[in-house]
């Protein structure tokens, strides 16, 4: 904290809780809105009366429009949000712990989000809310965007706007995935990116569980062999960090398998891979998707994940991830990496 804002919290102690309190808010109120009364309290954790008195004053303030559907942010409460994030940010001591992960992990930045994904089905949103923001302001029209599954990657689409300089962004799934596979989901999401920047996107559908020599043969395929190409162009990749053991459950891994990633002492999951505590790739899926080699000459990739239950998953894949990246993460896994770190 500067000696302006310490100065301002001695003279009036209440004015930080109030300012963060009437941020928090309005924040969730662009995240979600259109909004209800009541969903918005739930969201908050504010009573009926508390969450009325907020948003008569916001609306009194001119920063939301309140109609049959619901509070909505206007452009002078978009205008105040973006003047107020840095000094939220100071206040609330994020920018101090983004720096300090920044400069151990060695990339290009790290952006935080208050909360616990692992407590609060809030965060997640605000992890898509502050990932779309990052998006839009770095993206070019006429790139590939590589997106991979998981329901954090799943929300940032929600909130995307559509525009007229992204309706040539095409988006393509990382990895390929059949049936009830996670990496299925990976195509949908990729549709849903398309369809909120107005732009293309391409499906890939490829089995994790196929022998090494159908395997091989697989690669052949002309829709495969396209896809591959692809994978050489892309300009931008937004992915999910998982926990190895969960992400072992997800795939139904068999039991040596996961005996063997506990033996391994595997923390991490990305792409297909496994990761130790190092950084080290302990074991890989046979699939088809974007590889960790690849990664090296994508200009900007965004990581995605938050909970202080992934915080030992994100440090074992940060370990070795390229310094482009771009980590997202919220406050509780933040501060369990710093722990874990400094130990």
């Amino acid at each position: 904290m500067d000696v302006s804002m310490d100065a301002h919290s001695k003279l009036v102690p209440e004015m930080i809780t109030v300012l963060q309190e009437r941020f928090r808010i309005l924040k969730y109120i662009k995240m979600a809105g259109p909004i209800g009364r009541r969903p918005l309290g739930e969201m908050a954790g504010l009573s009926e009366r508390e969450t009325r008195t907020m948003i008569d004053l916001l609306r009194t303030q001119q920063l939301i429009s309140v109609a049959k559907n619901g509070a909505a942010i206007t452009d002078e409460g978009l205008a105040v949000l973006t003047a107020l994030e840095p000094t939220m940010e100071k206040w609330t001591g994020r920018s101090s712990l983004e720096r300090r992960l920044q400069e151990y992990l060695g990339i290009s930045a790290v952006k935080i989000v208050a909360g616990d994904c692992d407590r609060d089905p809030v965060t997640k949103n605000l992890l898509g809310l502050k990932t779309a923001e990052a998006f839009v302001s770095t993206i070019e029209n006429g790139q590939i965007i590589a997106v991979t599954g998981g329901s954090t990657i799943a929300s940032i689409p929600n909130y995307i706007e559509k525009a007229n300089d992204l309706q040539e962004l095409l988006f393509i799934a990382a990895r390929g995935g059949v049936g009830e596979d996670i990496g299925l989901q990976a195509n949908v999401i990729a549709a849903s990116f398309a369809e909120a920047c107005g732009g293309k996107y391409r499906t890939f559908y490829y089995p994790e569980s196929l022998s090494e020599e159908t395997h091989k043969a697989f690669q052949n395929e002309p829709s495969v062999r396209k896809m591959i190409q692809l994978y050489e162009q892309v300009d931008c990749v937004i992915h999910g960090i998982g926990e190895a053991q969960t992400m072992a459950n997800l795939r139904e891994s068999s039991t040596e398998e996961k005996e063997m990633l506990q033996k391994t002492e595997a923390k991490g999951e990305a792409f297909g891979y496994y990761f130790d505590r190092t950084g080290k790739a302990v074991h890989r899926i046979r699939t088809v998707g974007i590889q960790i080699d690849q990664l090296e000459r994508v200009p900007l990739i965004y990581a995605v994940a938050g909970g202080i239950s992934k915080a030992a998953a994100i440090l074992a894949y940060m370990s070795t991830a390229p310094k482009q990246t771009v980590l997202i993460t919220d406050e509780a896994a933040a501060q369990e990496m710093l722990k874990q770190i400094t130990n």
